[in-house]
């Protein structure tokens, strides 16, 4: 058992000394590459998202120098019929970059540590098999495996940690993708050492134009996630178990920490989030503690042509078509909008929805990272308007009028053409960015079928919450007592019947010569 060959089970074992959420059907997935021409595996997604736990429980599966099958018994992988196949039946070399870089004293040094370091336990497992003068890892790797016969399962840990790290250093990271391509670039040398590998990281891996840096890993992503999307988060079933077994509340868990959406899986949440809720016992933004939202302030306030307004668009509720194709997979060649709104997606502070190519906030815990980073980025009256949002709900709630007047002409304000109105979407938008913080109290729907047609915005109470239903129709250049009787004419109000008694009638007008909202608000 050593640092970087066989480390041992031990870190699998401690995670599952805790709460555990059975992801041992990657095992699976991993097992079925082995010795095929997709046996190099790149899997990334945001901090907190478990890249760690599975590539520990990966290392623990196939470390030869250990026993794990009684830590997998019971557990998805042990009723597969490749369960045996590599159950602790290779030398497995596991990587940690951040580690390396913690302790290098220069990040220059880390490439040319990485592989000093391994070598040298390489000399010490395989006495005889690596000659004294050795400096190249994957050399290395290829005369223990023709001296020995051993072949290798490699897994990189936050593989892309020197892109984020020392994002500037060219020199630097062409001297580690180098490595990487040494270790995996195929041929002879390659497919007579390396049985399988696994990468895990926040980036998918480096583009050189539109061509990849390491040409034969298969890759999952935020954005195409494909065959390994169970694997990415918490399934929505996986947390309602959760709930029902530690008496959480589940429409709470929804609200703060659902939001991503994969094809194949359904609603996915985020799984650092998710257990904080339930150890602590208290819902709220695990995501600020975990994850500076400085550099989410960095990319949203870029100069880039119509990144502004693709921000405040989201804000205010809509989504966002995103070309992600060009992205370039680092976080320095950004020139255009698309490009930040990528790396957004694979940070995990947007949703993507890869069927209409659009993304979105996806929960309250990063709207909360989101209304912090536009506080400090100097979008002022959209910074105030977040802010304000708890006290606008209720002074609605006491029938202000005045209030939700004011507060609407003071985003109005804002240095947008999001929000300088052509439409009630447009107006939408800035009611959605009104009551930016009202979902820790309501789902919010936007042209919600109602009666003879579809109700504006409509706001039904959280399971949690005694507060009233609000329903919310916007007009343009009429008048706000036009909106009510709207509500009245089509019955809108009739779809949220089972609220009588505890509902409130909102109609706003923006009148657009004397740029004034005007409000009513109607008790049902």
């Amino acid at each position: 058992m050593g640092t970087y060959i066989n480390p041992g089970n031990e870190g699998f074992r401690i995670i599952t000394n805790d709460i555990y959420v059975d992801k041992t059907g990657l095992i699976d997935y991993v097992n079925s590459t082995i010795d095929t021409p997709r046996r190099l595996t790149c899997f990334s997604r945001p901090r907190r998202f478990g890249k760690s736990f599975a590539a520990k429980m990966l290392s623990a599966y196939y470390d030869k120098s250990c026993d794990s099958r009684t830590l997998f018994e019971g557990l998805e992988i042990a009723e597969k019929a490749s369960f045996e196949k590599g159950l602790n039946r290779y030398d497995v070399i596991y990587l940690d970059i951040t580690r390396f870089i913690s302790v290098a004293s220069s990040i220059k040094d880390v490439v040319r540590s990485i592989q000093s370091e391994v070598i040298g336990e390489l000399r010490c497992v395989y006495p005889g098999a690596v000659g004294e003068d050795e400096t190249i890892l994957a050399d290395a790797l290829l005369h223990v495996t023709e001296k020995t016969g051993e072949r290798f399962v490699i897994i990189i840990d936050e593989w892309d940690a020197l892109f984020r790290e020392a994002k500037g250093d060219e020199a630097l990271q062409k001297e580690y993708v180098q490595l990487l391509r040494g270790l995996f670039k195929g041929g002879p040398s390659t497919d007579r050492t390396i049985a399988a590998a696994y990468m895990t990281g926040i980036l998918p891996i480096k583009k050189y134009g539109t061509q990849s840096a390491l040409t034969d890993f298969r890759e999952f992503t935020m954005t195409n996630p494909d065959a390994l999307a169970p694997y990415l988060g918490f399934s929505e079933a996986e947390v309602r178990r959760l709930c029902e077994t530690y008496d959480a509340d589940f429409e709470s868990m929804r609200c703060w920490y659902d939001g991503y959406h994969f094809e194949q899986v359904g609603s996915v949440y985020n799984p650092n989030s998710v257990m904080s809720a339930i150890w602590r016992k208290s819902f709220r933004s695990y995501w600020t503690s975990s994850e500076t939202y400085e550099s989410l302030k960095t990319y949203i306030n870029m100069n880039l042509e119509g990144l502004r307004d693709a921000i405040i668009a989201m804000l205010g509720g809509r989504r966002q078509k995103v070309d992600t194709l060009y992205f370039q997979n680092d976080m320095t060649s950004l020139t255009n909008k698309d490009h930040v709104l990528t790396l957004l997606i694979h940070l995990g502070y947007l949703f993507y929805d890869s069927e209409k190519g659009e993304a979105g906030i996806p929960n309250l815990e990063v709207a909360d990272s989101f209304r912090l980073a536009v506080r400090d980025a100097g979008w002022e009256k959209i910074a105030e308007a977040l802010t304000d949002a708890d006290d606008l709900l209720e002074a609605t709630l006491r029938g202000d009028c005045a209030a939700i007047e004011k507060a609407l002409e003071e985003i109005h304000m804002a240095k947008s053409s999001v929000l300088k109105y052509n439409d009630e979407n447009s107006l939408a938008c800035a009611i959605y960015i009104a009551y930016y913080t009202a979902e820790r109290f309501y789902e919010i729907f936007r042209e919600l079928p109602s009666g003879k047609g579809f109700a504006d915005v409509v706001f039904i109470p959280r399971r949690n919450t005694n507060k009233p239903a609000i329903l919310v129709e916007l007009k343009y250049d009429e008048s706000a007592d036009a909106a009510i009787r709207q509500i009245h004419e089509k019955r809108y109000e009739g779809k949220l019947r089972e609220y009588f008694g505890n509902l409130l009638l909102v109609g706003i007008n923006y009148d657009r010569k004397t740029k004034k909202h005007s409000c009513v608000i109607e008790k049902v």
